[in-house]
């Protein structure tokens, strides 16, 4: 007699593929068109003569950009990725140098149009 071979389905692969694309990833980091932008940001404020250094932290929950006027000091700014918050806040917060949010997007560009604004001078 023919021996038989045993038929196995897997009727989970599917939704085990599905929860892991869903999943966040393991390391949360800049991609090249982000660190692009603000990169170009950082780079008007330094000719301006406001910025000196910069400082780019990644982790599990979370990838910050800080902002320094001087690198023995505690950063002015600092733009964090939360991809938890994507779709509820939006994934991209600026905060300010005690912490609070200054601003919260979806859209990386226009959260840093914040610091595009025209320094008004009083006379």
């Amino acid at each position: 007699m023919a021996k038989r071979k045993s038929l196995v389905v897997v009727a989970n692969a599917f939704e085990r593929e599905r929860r892991l694309a869903a999943a966040p990833p393991k390391r949360v980091m800049w991609n090249r068109t982000e660190l692009g932008d603000l990169l170009n940001v950082y780079g008007r404020q330094v000719a301006a003569g406001e910025w000196r250094d910069y400082a780019i932290s990644d982790g599990h929950q979370t990838a910050g950009f800080d902002i320094f006027r001087r690198s023995s000091e505690v950063p002015l700014y600092r733009v964090e990725k939360i991809p938890a918050l994507h779709r509820k806040q939006g994934q991209y917060a600026l905060r300010g140098m005690d912490g609070r949010v200054l601003r919260r997007g979806h859209d990386l560009p226009a959260l840093l149009r914040f610091f595009e604004r025209k320094n008004l001078t009083i006379v």
